[in-house]
C-alpha cells in the first residue's frame, strides 16, 4: 500500500497552541494507528516541538489529506505549512 509523507511545520511562537491540543492530536493518531507507520514532533536547536513528522499508509494522497486535515492540531491553526508527498521506504528494506 503506498506510503505518505506528512510534514508540518509550526507557525512560530505556537508551541502553548501545540500542547493545548495536544491530547486532541494524540486521540486523533491513536485512532489511526493502523495507518501510520511511524509519527513524533519535530524539535527546535533548544528540542521544543515546532512540528510533526508522519509516514501514513494509504490508498491515496486524499485519504492522507483526510487523516492530515482532520488532525486537531491542523484544525486548531497551528502548522505554518504542511506538505504531503508519496514516500518509498527504502532503509531497512520493508520486505
Amino acid at each position: 500500500m503506498p506510503l505518505f509523507m506528512i510534514y508540518a511545520l509550526d507557525k512560530p511562537g505556537s508551541l502553548p497552541a501545540r500542547l493545548a491540543a495536544r491530547p486532541a492530536h494524540l486521540e486523533h493518531v491513536n485512532a489511526h494507528l493502523a495507518q501510520l507507520r511511524f509519527a513524533g514532533p519535530l524539535l527546535d536547536e533548544a528540542g521544543e516541538m515546532n512540528g510533526s513528522l508522519l509516514i501514513f499508509e494509504g490508498e491515496t494522497v486524499e485519504q492522507a489529506r483526510a487523516f492530515a486535515e482532520g488532525d486537531p492540531y491542523a484544525k486548531a491553526g497551528l502548522f505554518e505549512r504542511v506538505e504531503i508527498r508519496r514516500w518509498r521506504q527504502t532503509i531497512p528494506s520493508p520486505s
